[in-house]
């Protein structure tokens, strides 16, 4: 079970968009930081270990306009927000069409890869050098055909599984990649007609939620799939992980956020998923849920056109 604690004011309201929630404890600061969009503004805030004081920053993108520019500007910055330390140009295409140019999706790989995925179905790969601000960008991966909606790294601290990434987009198609210098494609899942909106990758399972309201957990090798749960009435909007104890979250646009068990049998060689709490964020289409530790002991969520970040913690 778990109850509701304050909520932390944020700056503006939270855009309609997928997983538009980010959470990074920083244990050894007694510190978390919370990452909502709104626009091309990203508002953080950090919040100390007891809940009762906060830091309020905003971080606005530099967007040219398509007639002044011709490309719009990806920006990544220390975690803190204090420095941009690298911009990419995402370039327009010379002739504009109805779909609009966008960035959508982001996740770290192997430790010094960072996947940023595009409105064109590419996936762009940037090497991030363990000192200095030095990036790069190393390789495009161009398997995807539709806009890219998610990127997922492995969030199991076991080095032992191969597929270590997993992107979606779309149409539903998800793309199991290892990575490395040379990113290889080791798995095609195909769509099945429903737009996955989020996804993650844990022990070699892909756990995707759809925009049917089903939850799906696949073998990421094999594309072989265990499980398929009816677990929301409409959109699935996050999904994430607790690394060490394998509870997962799904919110979606139905304003209910769930907590399943995910555990992996190694004799069957099966994965299983089982519900143990859902909560009513009445009023509130939610747009963003993370677990707040490993432990999945705590949650936050945003919802749109909502000016606050709304945690639980666990009783």
């Amino acid at each position: 079970m778990y109850r509701k604690e304050k909520s932390i004011q944020i700056k503006s309201s939270a855009s309609a968009l997928y997983s538009n929630l980010s959470v990074l404890p920083i244990p050894e600061k007694s510190l978390t930081y919370f990452t909502v969009v709104h626009g091309n503004v990203l508002n953080m805030v950090s919040a100390s270990g007891d809940g009762l004081n906060f830091s309020h920053r905003q971080l606005q993108s530099k967007e040219g306009s398509i007639t002044a520019s011709s490309s719009l500007i990806m920006q990544m910055y220390e975690s803190d927000g204090s420095i941009m330390v690298y911009w990419h140009a995402l370039d327009i295409p010379e002739t504009p069409s109805a779909q609009a140019v966008f960035a959508r999706g982001i996740a770290a790989a192997r430790g010094n890869f960072i996947c940023v995925g595009t409105s064109s179905g590419s996936l762009l790969v940037f090497d991030v050098p363990s000192k200095g601000t030095n990036i790069t960008l190393s390789e495009v991966l161009e398997e995807h055909r539709e806009p890219i909606t998610d990127i997922a790294s492995e969030v199991s601290s076991n080095k032992e599984y191969i597929a270590d990434l997993v992107s979606t987009d779309d149409s539903g198609l998800l793309c199991v990649w290892k990575a490395g210098e040379d990113f290889k494609l080791l798995n095609k899942i195909p769509a099945y007609g429903c737009t996955c909106s989020s996804v993650m990758l844990w022990t070699g399972i892909v756990v995707a939620g759809y925009s049917s309201g089903q939850i799906r957990l696949y073998d990421a090798l094999s594309g072989v799939m265990y499980a398929e749960v009816n677990a929301h009435a409409r959109w699935i909007y996050a999904l994430d992980i607790a690394s060490d104890s394998g509870k997962l979250l799904s919110g979606a646009e139905d304003s209910l956020v769930r907590i399943w068990k995910l555990s992996k049998s190694t004799e069957t060689n099966t994965a299983e998923i089982e519900h143990l709490h859902t909560e009513c964020v009445t009023d509130i289409q939610i747009c963003g849920a993370k677990f707040c530790d490993g432990e999945g002991s705590a949650f936050a969520v945003t919802g749109y056109d909502l000016s606050e970040i709304i945690r639980y913690t666990q009783i």
